[in-house]
């Protein structure tokens, strides 16, 4: 199976590039962001050596169906969708803050609050919760969007304090992550899943707030099979997840952490067909529709040929 690692394109009125962990970002003119999905996978902050056939496709299809599900609670950035790894949009000014919304104590809040701390980002939790216990109501629990490392958790109140984002803007953004998590829950529920954790992220143009960036994926989100959490629970069972939680966890497997000195085991085709499989899965399973694997003969000239006809009529 062939997969796109990296790209390196020159279109017509590029004035930037930027190559993220998985993304690679195109500008063109100062006005249009043509989003490239790569293949690329990394875990702990790092870029695993090998690519993931379709794993582009499977990210970029995903956020692309629950953007066009949620425009009528807030406008996004997306303006054309040109091939299954690409999505194109309006530069907005993003915000520096990822607003990450818990309806489950689950992952670096359940971390915390067994470490004794009974409030995450400036947000109280109740005393006696279990790992995955559902929490009284949704809470957010933002972090700052750090350029270089990790990013750091932060509470409403700091934000505001040090001006990172104006109160007026903050409590739209609010109104607009609860609104977003509503909708993703209910689609989840359609297909047997619980949407418990996610992150979305913001930005500006023209005084207007957009969605950017992705939601809703299994990179961003974390998602519980319903069939069987009460269950699991009541018996102090580990819940049956759906993320990318599998990877790291044959990567700890392995020896493998991101942490210096640690080696990246070796990923032979079987485990790379494996991971490509299960996004496949992890799609089926999010959107509830057969997932059509792209052309994958000349990933590279096939985009190239979308994103040229795309910007022509943008």
């Amino acid at each position: 199976m062939k997969a796109q690692k990296e790209t390196n394109f020159n279109f017509p009125n590029q004035s930037n590039f930027y190559k993220g962990k998985v993304r690679d970002v195109y500008t063109i003119a100062d006005k249009l962001m043509v989003m490239v999905v790569s293949d690329r996978i990394s875990a702990f902050d790092v870029v695993l050596p090998e690519a993931i056939p379709f794993k582009g496709q499977v990210l970029n299809q995903i956020a692309a169906k629950f953007l066009s599900a949620t425009q009528d609670i807030v406008p996004n950035w997306v303006l054309d969708v040109p091939d299954p790894m690409v999505t194109i949009g309006r530069i907005c000014e993003p915000f520096k803050v990822e607003m990450v919304i818990r309806g489950y104590l689950a992952g670096h809040a359940w971390r915390e609050y067994s470490a004794g701390k009974r409030s995450v980002c400036g947000v109280s939790l109740p005393d006696g919760l279990k790992e995955n216990d559902k929490l009284p109501q949704p809470i957010i629990t933002p972090t700052t969007k750090a350029s270089v490392g990790h990013d750091e958790d932060i509470s409403k109140e700091d934000i505001l304090a040090k001006g990172i984002v104006s109160i007026s803007d903050y409590e739209q953004l609010e109104n607009y992550t609860h609104a977003l998590y509503q909708r993703g829950t209910e689609i989840a529920a359609k297909s047997g899943l619980i949407l418990v954790d996610t992150k979305y992220e913001f930005g500006k143009a023209d005084g207007v707030i957009y969605l950017i960036d992705e939601i809703h994926t299994p990179d961003s989100s974390r998602y519980f099979y319903a069939e069987g959490y009460e269950e699991r629970q009541n018996a102090d069972e580990p819940q049956k997840q759906l993320s990318k939680e599998f990877v790291r966890k044959w990567l700890i497997e392995n020896g493998f952490q991101g942490k210096d000195g640690q080696v990246i085991p070796e990923m032979t085709p079987e485990i790379v067909n494996s991971i490509s499989e299960r996004y496949i899965e992890l799609y089926e399973k999010i959107v509830g529709e057969k997932f059509v694997k792209a052309d994958a003969d000349a990933i590279g000239n096939r985009i190239e040929s979308n994103v040229l006809k795309a910007l022509e009529t943008l």
